[in-house]
This record gives C-alpha cells, sequence and structure tokens, in this order.
C-alpha cells in the first residue's frame, strides 16, 4: 500500500506558445502525490526497522521482496494489491480478472530474489458482501494461482461499510529458495546486458493517471475503442491482466546463472535502481509501447513522466553476463516476447537512462 518508486516533478501546468494551450498531465494531478508517500514510507519504516533484529533477514529494505533465514533456505515474503484498477473493474461490472492481477503482483515480486513462490492468502474488504462479485473475484484469483503454481491457503474478509467503497482485493505470499541460489543484485556489473520481458499492457500501475488521461482529459467511456486500436475498447485494455512471469523465471534460473531480476512495475525502469548501488543502465532498445501507451502520450503527458509512471511494454527485466543472453532468450521466448533492451554501466550515482519510442533521451 505505502510503496512509491517514483518521483513527480512537475503539477498539471498550462504552457503558453503562440496563443495555443497544452496540458501537461502527471500522476500527482491524478490524486497521486509520490512525494508525500514517499514521507510517509519513511515515517513507518523508520520505527520497523527496530524489528529486523528480532530474525535474520537477509535482504536489505527496498528489495523486490524480503528473506528471512530459515536453515540452509530463504523464506520470500510479499504483499500486494490491485488497487485503482479495481475502478475500472467496477465502470465495467467485470471483477473476474482483477484477481490475476492481485496474484501477480505478489508473486512477480516474490521471483525478484530467485525464490519459487509456495502458498499466498487474499485479503477482500468491501463496502457490503456481493456473493457474485466475490465468485467473479475468486475465479480470478484460482486463476493467477494455477498460472503461478501457488496454493491460496487462507485469507480474510472484512465488510467495512464507511471506510471501503465497493471493494479493495490485496495478497501476501511466500516462497523458498536456497541460500546459495538467492538473486540479490550484488552480483551486477559494467558490460551486462539487460533483457526485457513484454508486459501484457498497464499491469496494475499506473491507473490513476490513466483514468485521468481516458476518461477526464479525452473523455471516453469503458466501452469505446481505443483510438490507437480500434481492435479493443479502452475498458478491455485497461483491464488487460497483469503477466505472471513465475514459470518463465523458474526455467531460467534452473539453467542460466542470472545477476539481478526486476519487476518493473510502479516507477517504470527506476525499479532497476533497486537491485544495486553503484551502477546505472542504458536502456537503448525498447519494443514499441503498447497502443495503450501511444495514447497517453498524445494526451500531453510528456516522455518523462511516462517513463517514470508506467513500464511502456516491459513487464520484467533480467540482467546476466552477455555471454548467457541468447540461451536465457531462448527460454523466456516460450513463455512471452523477450529481447536485450539495453547494458549495464559503471555510474555512482545510479542513473537509468532510457531512449523513448519518440527517439528522445530521459534521464530517471
Amino acid at each position: 500500500m505505502f510503496k512509491a518508486n517514483t518521483t513527480i516533478r512537475y503539477s498539471l501546468i498550462d504552457i503558453y506558445f503562440n496563443h495555443l494551450v497544452i496540458k501537461l498531465v502527471t500522476y500527482s494531478e491524478s490524486g497521486v502525490d509520490i512525494d508525500l508517500e514517499e514521507v510517509t514510507v519513511r515515517a513507518l519504516t523508520q520505527k520497523l526497522k527496530e524489528t529486523l533484529q528480532f530474525q535474520d533477514v537477509i535482504t536489505e529494505s527496498g528489495h523486490f521482496a524480503a528473506l528471512v533465514r530459515l536453515g540452509n533456505q530463504g523464506l520470500a515474503m510479499s504483499t500486494d494489491g490491485v488497487g485503482s484498477k479495481i475502478l475500472v473493474a467496477e465502470m465495467m461490472d467485470k471483477y473476474d480478472t482483477v484477481g490475476i492481477d492481485c496474484v501477480a503482483m505478489v508473486v512477480n515480486d516474490l521471483i525478484c530474489v530467485g525464490a519459487r513462490p509456495l502458498a499466498m492468502v487474499d485479503y477482500l474488504a468491501v463496502e457490503k458482501p456481493d456473493p457474485e462479485a466475490a465468485r467473479q473475484i475468486a475465479e480470478g484469483l484460482a486463476e493467477g494461482c494455477r498460472q503461478a503454481q501457488v496454493a491460496m491457503i487462507g485469507g480474510e474478509t472484512a465488510s467495512l461499510p464507511g471506510i471501503v467503497r465497493n471493494f479493495d482485493l490485496a495478497a501476501t505470499g511466500i516462497g523458498l529458495v536456497d541460500l546459495e541460489k538467492i538473486v540479490a543484485g550484488d552480483k551486477i556489473g559494467e558490460g551486462d546486458v539487460i533483457l526485457g520481458i513484454q508486459s501484457s499492457g498497464i499491469h496494475s500501475n499506473g491507473l490513476s493517471l490513466a483514468r485521468r488521461v481516458f476518461f477526464q482529459e479525452a473523455g471516453l467511456q469503458v466501452d469505446d475503442p481505443l483510438p490507437t486500436d480500434e481492435k479493443v475498447t479502452v475498458g478491455e485494455a485497461l483491464l488487460e491482466p497483469t503477466r505472471i512471469y513465475v514459470q518463465a523465471i523458474n526455467e531460467l534460473l534452473e539453467e542460466v546463472e542470472v545477476h539481478g531480476l526486476a519487476h518493473i512495475t510502479g516507477g517504470g525502469f527506476t525499479n532497476l535502481k533497486r537491485l544495486k548501488k553503484g551502477v546505472g543502465y542504458h536502456i537503448d532498445d525498447l519494443p514499441s509501447p503498447h497502443p495503450l501507451f501511444k495514447f497517453i502520450s498524445s494526451q500531453g503527458v510528456d516522455d518523462e513522466e511516462i517513463y517514470r509512471v508506467f513500464n511502456m511494454g516491459i513487464g520484467f527485466a533480467v540482467i546476466l553476463s552477455p555471454e548467457n543472453a541468447q540461451q536465457a532468450i531462448d527460454i523466456l521466448e516460450k513463455h512471452y516476447p523477450t529481447q536485450i533492451i539495453g547494458q549495464v554501466t559503471t555510474d555512482p550515482a545510479g542513473k537509468v537512462e532510457v531512449k523513448s519510442f519518440q527517439g528522445g533521451w530521459i534521464e530517471l
């Protein structure tokens, strides 16, 4: 709930040039104040760090999943939710895919430390009980668990009128990894290549900004055709489930030495900074972004903002030695389109440089 991986530099402003007004639409103007979230996170975690003394915690704070030592293995844990994508599901009165998103957001974080996800528990908070909506949500949770090969072993449902409007959905997952097989990012070095595994679209991040662009700035409805791809509606494009990368990464880790793994979620490619300090990332060969992102860009969201908020077509990144790149691509391509998108550089400041689909360079 309190994750914050981005820094928003602009508020909504009007630029007057030759009497033409161009609105720069930003995440903060869509209701997500990232700066305030970062302050909130610090306020929360400063006191919670004291609790780390009670167990043998392996990973540093800020990684995608936490690891606690259990004998010769590490117990990985992660928690996350679906976020405001739920509001799109409500607009469409369609709830059978958000459960997939919920599972995906958790298990895709667990695999970033090399863990094999094992089990999950869910938390469904509702304004008032709705058996049909619950049935659809469960359908999605079950499908997500099938894709990830995890068991949903329990959970909690709470009726919270006055606190929750409609519903909120979150989950916590656990996984195991042998200590010698932990992927913590410490082996990342200059010259490593970055492989990008394609996303299915927006996944479960940046929906506040996307909803503002589509439904306020552009005045579209969920059943309108997506202007940049009229084969799908706006609602269908926004509700497309988050891809689950568990099977692909599990197979990869059995065959190839991997130096780093990153789930590209909120914050876009700034998520790479969570792996190792003192290195930079030069991303110069991204696939053409999903039509949804192209439309968002056309509506006044500038390049720097859009690459800070969205995954822009890459849902997961793998970092490894160049000599292992082709073998890794061959394994991952059996699941989802994968390509080399960049290289690791030596950079004490840890910058991420991205070549946008419009040709310019962005520093994140």
